[in-house]
């Protein structure tokens, strides 16, 4: 609005995670003004905790002066993690990097569409060279020998593989732990990289600097190509300029299209200065994950701000029809289960459902509180409850020891098991008695979302057979204490504002514009369209890749069609897509 411009910036971002650094870095490579808010703070890699036991540094908490990057958020129907952070999930995610089935790109919200394996192909491709992904983990410990002994008790050792991962391993075939090297990945443009040390601590925060998260690719090369990200605020408020029918001005977020007004508060506790703040923008990119995004909207549609964002907000939210189980030693044994990154090898149980091991580092047992002996679910609460008695009264002291989370990291092998079945949660806005908005649940369209996983169950129940086997220790099948009461855990809490062929069905058209808002964009999680079956990172960072490589350069033609019209593909040609970092 200063100096003759009609807006502060060309583009505001909200969130700054795998989608939100994508939309960054390829913006202002076709030449827009790009400014990016993100709630959460910024990291140096020293500034991570160094368990998970540090609360402060480790928890997603403002209000009790909590400013780490693990989210944890509570429905009726799923307690899900995520992350917080500039640089978002991949703060604290466990770094792998999986393309899913082909069940994916036919089923859920988007299928028929577009072929969308085809189309997203080409991103994947570049999604992984960003992201620096190798195939395959390239150490064998003693979870992961375990984990290959439990295939073959499954009866499934064909589906067993170690996991694709973002880490920088240092040189192939050499003995490089902890060694500093000149950035492998960006030809000297991006930062100079540490070595995996094989810590475990990926999930809590990387301190050695191995991890490929955004700061160190996308968002590096965004901020040195003039991209602004201001961490700590948080956008309250996001408006249309110009009056009412405005919002159904621009076909596809054009010139027509009359801007938006974005209002941020300070983040922090009841005590810290609120700093309101506002900027103007001509467009508007949604990226603060499925929760973030979801709460932003249902609070901006119920407000009136917002008001012609599809019903089906909310609808078809997924939780990759997930479980965390997992199997603990009753004594700390000899062999070192820390040891590697979060999360090393897969199988397949069956044809939908996908198991990996999980590890934290030395000492980071906080989320093993949660844990409890094993007990299958399908039945009333009062049978799951006695079965629990029943356990513990029959071996009191091994359940005891299983159940500390005393050094449990050292002593078991975490399970976390996704599946692609068709089923979600519906999402829906609730105000509390001060005036805010809450989120709530009930069970969606679909199957019910599973409250346990017999398949999770069978796993596990392997996986302490073997772990007892190869230790030489008493080891125990556990689930946890939410499960034993019918919620679930997630990792990936997924949708909510799904890609569809019109408003009727979802929030937002094929090249991620919301509905009747065609300057506003969505390209995070809440945009995953299906249960994905295995880790989502690489499929958001593709999606994100594809929607942004068909906007125009700055001042060009956009090659979009108007929203309504049938869909067709834009070519890479008049998009100007994928221009190399």
């Amino acid at each position: 609005m200063t100096q003759g411009k009609r807006f502060d910036h060309d583009v505001v971002v909200i969130g700054s995670g795998f989608g939100g650094s994508v939309a960054a870095l390829r913006l202002v490579e076709k030449g827009y003004d790009v400014l990016v808010y993100e709630a959460g703070r910024r990291f140096e890699d020293r500034d991570f905790a160094t368990t998970n036991w540090d609360l402060r540094r480790y928890l997603w908490a403002p209000a009790l002066g909590c400013f780490g990057p693990q989210r944890i958020h509570k429905l009726p129907d799923v307690l899900l993690l995520a992350g917080a952070g500039v640089g978002g999930g991949s703060l604290n995610y466990a770094n792998v990097q999986y393309v899913p089935g082909e069940s994916f790109f036919r089923s859920g919200s988007w299928a028929g569409i577009a072929d969308w394996q085809a189309e997203l192909s080409p991103h994947y491709e570049t999604a992984k060279r960003m992201l620096g992904t190798v195939e395959h983990y390239p150490y064998d410990g003693p979870a992961e020998q375990v984990m290959r002994k439990v295939a073959v008790k499954l009866g499934v050792p064909e589906t067993f593989r170690t996991t694709p991962t973002g880490v920088y391993y240092g040189t192939p075939g050499a003995e490089t732990r902890g060694v500093t090297a000149a950035d492998p990945f960006f030809g000297g443009e991006g930062p100079a990289r540490t070595s995996c040390t094989l810590c475990g601590n990926c999930m809590v925060g990387c301190r050695v600097g191995a991890k490929n998260t955004l700061v160190k690719n996308y968002l590096w090369l965004a901020e040195r190509r003039g991209a602004i990200v201001e961490p700590l605020r948080t956008v309250v408020s996001v408006r249309p300029l110009g009056g009412p029918g405005s919002e159904r001005a621009g076909a596809a977020g054009g010139e027509s299209d009359g801007g938006y007004e974005i209002t941020t508060e300070r983040t922090g506790t009841a005590l810290t200065p609120k700093d309101r703040r506002s900027v103007t923008a001509r467009e508007v990119v949604f990226a603060a994950g499925a929760w973030g995004t979801q709460k932003l909207l249902h609070t901006l549609k119920s407000r009136g701000e917002l008001p012609l964002i599809s019903d089906a907000v909310g609808t078809l939210t997924r939780t990759n029809s997930e479980a965390l189980d997992g199997a603990l030693t009753v004594n700390v044994p000899d062999a070192d289960l820390t040891e590697g990154v979060a999360i090393t090898t897969t199988q397949y149980v069956d044809e939908v459902t996908h198991v990996q091991n999980v590890r934290y580092g030395k000492g980071s047992n906080a989320l093993l509180m949660l844990v409890t002996a094993l007990v299958p679910g399908g039945r009333p609460l009062g049978a799951r409850l006695g079965d629990l008695f029943g356990r513990w009264a029959k071996h009191p002291l091994s359940e005891l020891r299983a159940s500390v989370p005393a050094r449990a990291t050292e002593r078991g092998i975490i399970a976390l098991v996704m599946q692609s079945l068709d089923n979600s949660i519906t999402v829906s806005p609730r105000r509390t008695i001060f005036g805010r908005t809450k989120l709530t649940s009930r069970q969606g369209d679909g199957a019910p979302n599973p409250d346990w996983l017999p398949q999770a169950h069978r796993a596990t129940e392997a996986m302490a057979e073997e772990l007892e086997a190869a230790i030489g220790v008493r080891a125990l099948p556990r689930g946890s204490w939410l499960e034993l009461f019918g919620v679930p855990l997630t990792a990936h809490f997924l949708g909510g504002a799904v890609i569809s062929a019109g408003p009727e069905s979802g929030v937002v058209d094929p090249y991620h514009r919301v509905w009747n808002y065609p300057g506003l964009h969505i390209v995070d999680g809440s945009t995953i369209s299906a249960n994905l079956g295995v880790n989502p990172a690489l499929t958001i960072t593709a999606q994100a890749e594809r929607a942004l490589a068909m906007w125009p350069a700055k001042g060009a033609a956009d090659p979009r069609p108007a929203q309504g019209e049938p869909y067709r593909p834009v070519l890479p040609e008049a998009a100007q897509s994928l221009s190399e970092p």
